[in-house]
């Protein structure tokens, strides 16, 4: 069945809801989280306030909004690469989630990891839950090297998901904790020098 085209008002709802999320991530960014209200970013949008209520129930849900948003576009970035041998995709998706995380800034990091600390904080439904789309991306792309016969099949790619994901939140949270001191990009790039392969060397064909 063919995708319906999308009205005109259904377009113009689209793009309201991302000029709050883009207001909501310049002013967290330069701002903090706490120092900011709903009203805020509906100025800095230029929309009334209670238009803010339409999309989103609290500002801790944009947080949500724009620590997800990226990531659709890394899982389209990982599809292009199905020719790349698994390292360098898992290399890939390391350094891009990390570099989503800086570029989010450290405010939006501080908030989103207090959120992820209770998750049903934000959202009952899993499937909008951070945690469990970052380790169901880390399956996808350990089964997907099984089917193309890059690893063995009784590779255990839950474990391996999960060592490599706290890894990675490992590194958000230094970085919150450090003030900015410790650089998770930077750690990025020593951990799939040094780390990666050894980490998956008894399971590579």
């Amino acid at each position: 069945m063919p995708h319906k085209k999308a009205t005109k008002r259904q377009i113009a709802a689209q793009e309201t809801k991302k000029k709050l999320v883009a207001a909501a991530f310049e002013i967290f960014k330069e701002q903090g989280f706490y120092s900011i209200n709903v009203e805020d970013i509906t100025k800095k949008a230029g929309v009334a306030k209670g238009t803010f209520y339409t999309y989103f129930k609290r500002k801790e849900d944009v947080v949500l909004e724009i620590s997800r948003a990226p990531f659709f576009e890394i899982a389209k970035e990982l599809e292009s690469m199905q020719d790349t041998p698994l390292t360098q995709r898992l290399s890939h998706y390391f350094h891009r989630f990390m570099e989503c995380v800086e570029s989010a800034g450290i405010h939006i990091c501080r908030q989103w990891s207090r959120d992820m600390l209770d998750p049903k904080n934000v959202s009952s439904d899993k499937d909008a839950q951070k945690w469990a789309y970052d380790v169901a991306m880390l399956e996808g792309i350990f089964t997907q090297a099984i089917t193309k016969g890059e690893l063995k099949q009784k590779t255990p790619t839950k474990l391996l998901s999960y060592i490599l994901i706290t890894q990675l939140y490992g590194m958000m949270t230094s970085w919150c904790m450090s003030d900015g001191e410790f650089e998770p990009l930077e750690w990025t790039h020593s951990f799939c020098e040094f780390q990666l392969e050894t980490l998956l060397k008894p399971y590579i064909l």
